[in-house]
């Protein structure tokens, strides 16, 4: 595969606040993935991070500029695409293979045995090959978050895009499912785009981290990350990732709103 997967040129979006006036929350934003890359997003809270996801997404349309995936303008929702939110969004009264093959079920009216096996091989994967019959009410915070993953990774897309998806866990349990996700992306590569107010989180995960602005949010810096692949524990005491949080943390603290 070559080329960039994602492009965004010079995308602006705004939006209607409760009053009635704008309000701007992306301002000429330009950005391109490659194939296979895993960036990080982070910046301060409103800047638009969510917003930036949505439309890769097809969610919504840019008010202008253009977004676009393998050279394509983006209109709605594609099937090239998976997403994970902050919460695991999981149907209560279903059971965790029902959970994970729904989108299936909701998009084509059935789940073919094929879907069913491949629900069942990723279940393997997350280490919850044992819990397809539970409900989402057994599980813990980091397992439905485990089974929101694998549903967004049921139809294998070349894209995972991620909206804080583990900013409601505790400090362990995000940190497993950090490195399991590396796992996952090393064995099944695939762009990814990570949303994270977590500097730490950024670092351990990303190929690229993209610093955007106070709102309106536009790209403040792209920080390459030198650290070696794969990842490990001895990734987080790594001089080098201390030294690369801190010079980070001082540029997204002590820059001022343009």
């Amino acid at each position: 595969m070559t080329g960039n997967v994602i492009e965004l040129a010079g995308v602006c979006q705004r939006f209607a606040a409760s009053d009635g006036r704008p309000v701007t929350a992306l301002a000429d934003v330009d950005l391109a993935l490659r194939p296979h890359e895993f960036v990080a997003v982070i910046g301060p809270s409103g800047c638009g991070k969510s917003t930036l996801l949505r439309l890769v997404a097809g969610l919504i349309r840019p008010s202008a500029g253009s977004v676009r995936i393998f050279g394509m303008e983006v209109t709605e929702p594609r099937d090239e695409i998976g997403m994970v939110f902050q919460k695991p969004v999981l149907l209560p009264w279903l059971d965790v293979l029902g959970n994970i093959t729904f989108p299936m079920k909701h998009k084509y009216g059935r789940v073919d045995a094929r879907d069913e096996a491949r629900a069942r091989e990723l279940l393997a994967m997350i280490g919850l090959g044992d819990f397809a019959t539970r409900r989402p009410a057994e599980l813990s915070g980091g397992m439905q978050q485990r089974v929101a993953i694998a549903r967004s990774l049921l139809h294998d897309p070349d894209i995972l895009l991620m909206d804080e998806p583990f900013s409601a866990l505790d400090a362990l349990t995000r940190d497993e499912m950090s490195f399991e996700l590396l796992r996952l992306w090393s064995e099944r590569p695939k762009t990814v785009v990570f949303v994270t107010h977590s500097i730490q989180e950024a670092l351990l995960l990303s190929d690229r981290i993209v610093v955007m602005s106070a709102r309106p949010g536009r790209v403040a810096e792209i920080i390459d990350v030198p650290l070696a692949r794969p990842r490990t524990l001895a990734t987080l005491a790594d001089p080098v990732f201390h030294a690369l949080a801190n010079d980070i943390r001082v540029k997204v603290f002590t820059r001022k709103p343009e």
